[in-house]
């Protein structure tokens, strides 16, 4: 399925959090339907496709620093836990009594993950995409290397011969942080270059347009690299933890997986599936993005067969 049309948010708007920053939300589809909260990130209409517009009332944010919130890029008061004070101001906001699915890939499966076993009296299912809980071996090149060596050499050798080094990210961060906004642009760039590269199964031909984008490529490479840095203000193996994931077992959770996906490799996935007596796990012949056939395919039968419930 090539996933639904919705129309133009029947409802938006930024909202305060913190003493800096105003986050957007958007909400799309139904107004009374199944109230449905996610992405984070940089969010765009295009998201809502995997929601059938007649069922589901979609709730679409941009976390701190990204996207249509203010102050763009800014990393003061933007951690984990200011995230997921964020979903549940909008919640409030919103009056939602509880969210009827947290929906999420990638880093958004992080945050509804979070979420959820932060409080499971607020989410009755979940769907999620390219599982990533953040582990010192998820966040690793090593993926990089044995599928896409060419994109890290070039990754690598864009830096000047004295700063490359066997993991060039702490490199990159440093440009990207500096005062020269040339320098800083040029190194983000670069950074979601190889992002980009690693993140389909077969590139097309649009691949790199978003490279054009000053503001998208510092957002996307600064936030991350700043939550990166920070360890994600966890510890290793936070989510997995059996007395974490005890929080969430009661809770019904479809899982679907890139089986080709270098930025979230399949382990992951199989792992956090193990462990969630009340998961189900897809795997598709696809690679990290949503809107690969296939996974675009499966996520739209499992948010229409959630509605159906």
């Amino acid at each position: 399925m090539s996933g639904y049309t919705h129309g133009s948010p029947f409802d938006e708007g930024m909202l305060p959090v913190g003493s800096l920053h105003r986050m957007y939300y958007a909400q799309y589809g139904r107004e009374n339907g199944l109230p449905d909260g996610g992405p984070g990130g940089g969010t765009k209409p295009s998201m809502t496709k995997f929601f059938d517009p007649c069922i589901y009332r979609v709730v679409l944010f941009d976390q701190r620093g990204t996207g249509n919130s203010t102050p763009s890029c800014e990393l003061r008061e933007n951690t984990t836990d200011d995230l997921l004070n964020d979903i549940e101001t909008l919640r409030t906001h919103l009056k939602i009594d509880v969210w009827y699915m947290a929906f999420g890939g990638s880093w958004g499966s992080s945050l509804a993950l979070l979420y959820a076993q932060d409080h499971p009296d607020r989410v009755k299912c979940l769907v999620l995409r390219g599982i990533y809980t953040f582990r010192e071996s998820e966040v690793s090149l090593d993926a990089g290397r044995l599928f896409f060596p060419d994109a890290l050499e070039r990754f690598i050798n864009w830096l000047p011969e004295e700063r490359r080094s066997n993991d060039p990210r702490h490199e990159y961060i440093k440009l990207m942080m500096s005062k020269d906004k040339k320098v800083a642009l040029a190194a983000a760039i670069e950074w979601n270059r190889y992002d980009l590269t690693i993140s389909t199964l077969i590139l097309r031909p649009n691949a790199f347009a978003r490279l054009k984008d000053p503001k998208w490529n510092m957002e996307h490479a600064l936030i991350f690299a700043h939550y990166w840095m920070n360890k994600f203000w966890r510890e290793d193996g936070h989510i997995l933890k059996p007395e974490n994931m005890a929080k969430i077992k009661h809770l019904p959770c479809t899982i679907v997986q890139g089986r080709y996906d270098v930025v979230c490799p399949p382990v992951t996935a199989w792992e956090l599936h193990r462990k969630w007596p009340r998961s189900k796990f897809y795997m598709t012949d696809s690679g990290h993005s949503a809107s690969e056939p296939e996974t675009q395919r499966r996520l739209v039968e499992v948010c229409d067969s959630f509605a159906r419930l």
